[in-house]
């Protein structure tokens, strides 16, 4: 089995698809761990607020075969996959890691440069395994997160009614 961390979030009906996203999550892969969602500002577009969070799972699946099932599951949520790189999303559902795998496999660069890019991946990360270590870095969440330039991207917790 291996540990992987995924990214989830949503700026269209955000928490029905957020909710939906854990759920599809659930029945395949059984018990996940995870983060807080946080509301956040969209990055590289003009948009609507998202709802990002971080969810730990183990699997059997290969890296290809994984994505193929997120990509299924943001299909199933009403993902849409014409039009710009950034744009609003039902459901995006990406592999930040993939146990201490680094390179390229599947068309997938992992671990995923967004880890350190944004505070909605970091945060969430940090919060849910801070001793973990980045897999090319080799420097654990918590400490990441305490360097990352907290003041550039706001986000803040939110709490999806029960």
């Amino acid at each position: 089995m291996t540990h992987v961390f995924l990214g989830l979030g949503s700026n269209l009906e955000r928490e029905k698809n957020i909710r939906a996203g854990l759920a599809a999550l659930e029945s395949l892969f059984g018990e996940l761990v995870l983060s807080k969602v946080y509301e956040s500002e969209s990055v590289g577009f003009k948009g609507s607020h998202f709802y990002n969070m971080v969810v730990s799972l183990k699997t059997d699946l290969s890296i290809a075969c994984l994505s193929e099932a997120l990509k299924k599951i943001e299909d199933d949520h009403g993902r849409v996959r014409t039009g710009p790189k950034y744009s609003p999303r039902t459901l995006d559902i990406d592999i930040l890691t993939y146990g201490d795998f680094v390179g390229v496999e599947a068309g997938i660069e992992l671990p995923r440069a967004e880890i350190t890019q944004n505070a909605f991946v970091l945060l969430p990360l940090s919060e849910i395994a801070p001793q973990k270590l980045h897999p090319q870095l080799k420097k654990s969440y918590a400490d990441l997160w305490q360097a990352y330039d907290q003041g550039c991207q706001a986000l803040w917790p939110i709490s999806l009614p029960s």
